[in-house]
Parts: C-alpha cells; structure tokens; sequence
C-alpha cells in the first residue's frame, strides 16, 4: 500500500526559530532523535537515528539525505524507513499566530505494519508535540523510546490542595466537567459504575466519540482507574486505560497519572501533551484562587 501523509501545524515562533530547529543537529537531538549528523546542503546527510526514531535504526541504518534545501523555507529529504524509501516535506510560513509547517510525508510502498497510515499520523503527532514544547523553552518534552515493549504515557503533577480536595475534583461531576472540557458528564462513583466524559468530533469525516465511559477501580482519596476509547474511533484496537493515583504531602498533594494499554510507541501519539493540559487545568481547579486583585497571566 502506498499513501501521502498531510498536515500543517502552528508554532508560537517565527518561520527562522522553526527552521533553525529543523536543521540544527543538537536543536534535533533535543526535540526528535537520539543521535543526529548533518551536513546541511543539497545531496548532504539528514542523518538521525537511535531509540527515539521510529524503528529504532542503528547509525549504520541512517542514510538520510537532502534532497531540496530552501532556508527558511522548505526542507525535503529522504528516509529510508522500515525497508521502504519515503521522502519527508517541510515547508514552513507565517500566520497571525505564528509560523506555519506544512508536513509531507510520501511512502510509496507498505511499511509491513498493521494500521499504516495511524502510523505515521501519530508518530509526527508525537515529534512535532515535541518541536512545540522545545520552540516554548524546553519544558514537557516527552521523547519516545521505540524500543518500548509497554509503552505508556505517565505524568506527574504537585496540586497545592489536600487529598480530599483533588479527589473532589477528580470526581465531582460539575468540576470533572471544567477540567475535562466536557459538558456531558455522568459518574456513579463505584467500582464498575459510570465515569461517562464524552468528546463528540469527526476523524475523516467520521462522527467519533472519545473519552470515558466507567470505572474499573476505585480506591477513596487513593487511586482511580477509567477505561479510555481509542481517540480514531477504531473498535479493533485493545483496550485502553488511565490511571490517577493521589500522594498525600505535608500541604500538598502529588498526583500521578498513566494512560496505558497501547501496542506500540508511535500510538502514544500526542498525548503526552494533552494530558499535561488537562492535568494542569485539573491542578489549577483543585488549588487555592489566586489573591484578591491578582490576574492570571500566560500562554497557549
């Protein structure tokens, strides 16, 4: 089977950060590859290779080259991957909220993998998820390891609240509803009963439903654990689950969360940083307000 990925992301960055960032071997050593070598012109190497590569390729595996090379413009490049010669496309502009990268992904053979083209979706989900975090200043990067026999997605985060606090939050229905961003929630807070948080969107024109749907352990105030729908809609794929697990502190509690039940790295897609928001929204909700007359600053 042969197909051509498309998507275009938006970084808060302009157009030279990004493509400094793609070009850059020690830039690329932080956000996408464990080992880089780049030789950076028309016919030179695109070297990356290592556990944080699809495929796990060895150095000797790593024969990348440029094939079209346009600053700040445009890289393209091949990529022998999985034993089948692809070309990647990057081609960058500018937005009003910010610069723009048009990706093109060409395989013109099968890959030998199950679910090919979910594949390569969520493999530059996860390394383009990775770009952002590194174009923000290098915090929530997540590099995968291909060679993951179980991969997961865990997270950790200090809530200023106590236990019985972030509890409430994890499953009192109108709160569970803020941080979640959902507005159809319904919990029967009980081994076995409901935790419905239900996302209604479309993936390639399918009308899909993602979210939870009950609750298949519960510890009070310990440990909550919730089925999770596979975010394509895709009934063939295995079950998923996530786990949050409460750390009393002397003032503070540390919250611990795992997505797992995935069969292969790529699938942990961007996740990794969806949960982190979702999980900062949940911190936010469980702290104290902020003082009388102060105002909430940040970035999206």
């Amino acid at each position: 089977m042969s197909f051509t990925y498309t998507h275009t992301w938006t970084f808060d960055a302009t157009r030279d950060a990004l493509f400094a960032a793609l070009l850059d071997a020690a830039q690329l050593q932080r956000w996408f590859a464990e080992s880089v070598r780049i030789d950076p012109r028309v016919g030179g190497t695109y070297h990356f290779w290592g556990r944080h590569t699809l495929g796990a390729p060895s150095e000797a595996e790593a024969g990348q080259r440029i094939l079209a090379l346009e600053p700040p413009e445009r890289l393209l490049f091949t990529w022998r991957l999985l034993g089948v010669d692809t070309q990647v496309e990057m081609v960058l502009g500018n937005s009003p909220k910010g610069a723009t990268l048009a990706l093109t992904h060409s395989v013109p053979a099968s890959l030998g993998q199950p679910r090919e083209r979910e594949l390569i979706d969520d493999h530059w989900r996860f390394h383009l998820g990775n770009l952002a975090m590194h174009l923000a200043g290098g915090d929530g990067i997540v590099r995968p390891d291909f060679t993951d026999p179980q991969p997961d997605v865990r997270l950790s985060v200090e809530v200023d609240a106590p236990v019985a606090v972030v509890w409430r939050t994890l499953t009192d229905p109108a709160q569970v509803g803020k941080w979640f961003g959902s507005s159809k929630v319904r919990i029967d807070l009980r081994p076995g009963g409901a935790y419905e948080v239900i996302w209604e969107y479309k993936v390639d024109g399918r009308d899909v439903i993602g979210g939870t749907t009950r609750i298949l352990e519960l510890e009070h105030e310990r440990q909550l654990t919730l089925d999770w729908r596979e975010w394509r809609g895709d009934s063939t794929m295995p079950p998923q689950f996530i786990r949050f697990t409460l750390e009393p502190r002397t003032a503070s509690t540390t919250l611990h969360f795992v997505h797992g039940g995935f069969t292969r790295t790529a699938d942990l897609s961007d996740f990794p940083f969806g949960w982190a928001y979702f999980l900062g929204a949940l911190r936010t909700m469980a702290g104290p307000p902020p003082p009388s007359g102060s105002r909430a600053t940040g970035h999206g």
